[in-house]
């Protein structure tokens, strides 16, 4: 083998030695895909927000947050990478385009919203338990607007 070679092979040898080492942590990162149901008929902004813990549910500290356009009621997205653990989704359609979820004058939303696992509250958003869904893989998973 010419020594020119030698140091390419060792190169590559290397970077096939440390791609094999990192492999495994790869996946530990899932990603979790979202279908949104149920919504207007009429198109409409979805606010979805992403939580990782009850303390940041509870405080509404979203670990991250997507907007998307639904189309004919449905809506699809994803959140990619995520670590393995629980995490709860709140969701909501802004029918009329301020930005923010309507509610009447008794504090009940007046356009439609989701939790994840379909949680409902008693006089409020469910608590973070009711809600949380496990992502240890790859995971599908549906919200129906109320």
């Amino acid at each position: 083998m010419p020594t020119s070679a030698l140091p390419a092979r060792r190169t590559g040898l290397r970077t096939l030695f440390a791609t094999a080492l990192l492999a495994p942590l790869g996946a530990f990162a899932a990603d979790l895909q979202l279908s949104v149901v149920d919504g207007p008929g009429a198109p409409a902004t979805l606010y979805v927000a992403l939580f990782d813990s009850a303390e940041s549910y509870d405080a509404n500290k979203m670990l991250a947050a997507q907007t998307v356009q639904m189309k004919a009621g449905t809506a699809r997205l994803a959140f990619p990478g995520l670590a393995p653990g629980r995490y709860a989704l709140r969701v909501f359609a802004d029918e009329n385009g301020n930005g923010k979820l309507d509610t009447n004058l008794m504090g009940l939303p007046t356009e439609r919203y989701g939790f994840s696992n379909d949680a409902k509250g008693n006089r409020g958003a469910p608590g973070f338990d009711a809600a949380a869904i496990r992502v240890d893989a790859d995971l599908q998973t549906v919200i129906h607007l109320r």
